[in-house]
């Protein structure tokens, strides 16, 4: 699908942004709707809003960074995973320690 067009039938979900991506994007927002058929799609939609996301929370493979989890439904989840209508997708930064 081309970037920016979202096709008929497309869910709407929920994504939920950690403040440290609010702070790096000024006028974004904690909680945005959007449709979206997978968890690339959403941040696409995410980097549509505000360029430059995507290169915060995906690396050159693509992939999800190290330093990031998405999670849908509460389960972890890769770029291709799928999005129903309703789904929560949650952007969190990792948290390590020792």
């Amino acid at each position: 699908m081309a970037e920016g067009l979202v096709a008929v039938g497309t869910p709407a979900v929920t994504v939920i942004l950690p403040g440290v991506l609010q702070r790096l994007f000024p006028g974004s927002v904690r909680r945005v709707e959007l449709r979206a058929a997978t968890v690339s799609d959403a941040i696409a939609g995410l980097d549509a809003r505000w360029p430059g996301m995507r290169d915060r929370i995906c690396d050159s493979r693509p992939s999800i960074r190290r330093h990031m989890n998405v999670f849908v439904d509460g389960e972890r989840a890769a770029l291709d995973a799928p999005l129903r209508e309703g789904s929560v997708v949650v952007v969190l930064t990792a948290v390590s320690g020792g």
